[in-house]
């Protein structure tokens, strides 16, 4: 599931390149404050497999024409290591699934800065709370990480600037997290804590 969706983002991800010059005007200097939004990685809920059970929530606040803060509440489940590169032969091979899966609660905080026009970088630092849960639905554990997002992207004005979309790439990071139960260990400790990924959020401006 989550391959066919990496390159079901991707091609969002390109599509949405093509009217970049049409969006922004040299003496565009209005914006609006507030905003809320989320991800388009929850059409993940739709498909067949692998259901990940995706929810997310932005809610954001423009300090400046530059510097925009956010909260982003997340909730979702997976079954393999987090640091299995999207394209690899190893992603979503049923020698790398977990014995169950990992269901994770939390919120981040986040940082973007524009750079030009809508070029942007922005920082994400999630505190995710994890539940371990076997393959017969029981809970065997609780567990605690810190999963950190560098993202680069384009913010897109649609629509009179009431909505927007921002296509991005993105490097995760794991720095921190307790101990896993062992079966869960074992796999995820052969992976980097470091992956790549797209990104393709939007929101409603006010």
């Amino acid at each position: 599931m989550r391959r066919k969706f990496t390159i079901l983002s991707v091609l969002l991800l390109l599509a949405s390149l093509m009217p970049l010059k049409a969006q922004y005007a040299p003496q565009d200097t209005t914006y609006r404050k507030c905003f809320i939004g989320s991800t388009f990685f929850m059409l993940g809920n739709f498909l067949e497999s692998n259901n990940p059970e995706f929810v997310q929530l932005n809610l954001g606040y423009r300090l400046t024409g530059k510097d925009v803060v956010s909260l982003e509440f997340k909730t979702w489940k997976y079954a393999w290591p987090l640091g299995i590169p999207p394209l690899s032969s190893s992603f979503e091979a049923p020698e790398e699934e977990f014995p169950g899966y990992i269901r994770e609660r939390g919120f981040a905080l986040v940082y973007q800065r524009f750079w030009w026009k809508g070029l942007y970088t922005a920082v994400h630092m999630m505190n995710a709370w994890q539940s371990f849960v076997d393959n017969n639905g029981n809970k065997i554990d609780n567990g605690f990480q810190i999963f950190n997002t560098y993202r680069l992207g384009y913010h897109i004005k649609l629509f009179n600037d009431r909505w927007f979309i921002e296509p991005s790439i993105a490097i995760t990071h794991r720095p921190f997290h307790t101990e896993m139960p062992e079966s869960f260990k074992q796999l995820d400790n052969k992976w980097s804590k470091f992956n790549a990924e797209p990104g393709l959020h939007f929101g409603f401006n006010f």
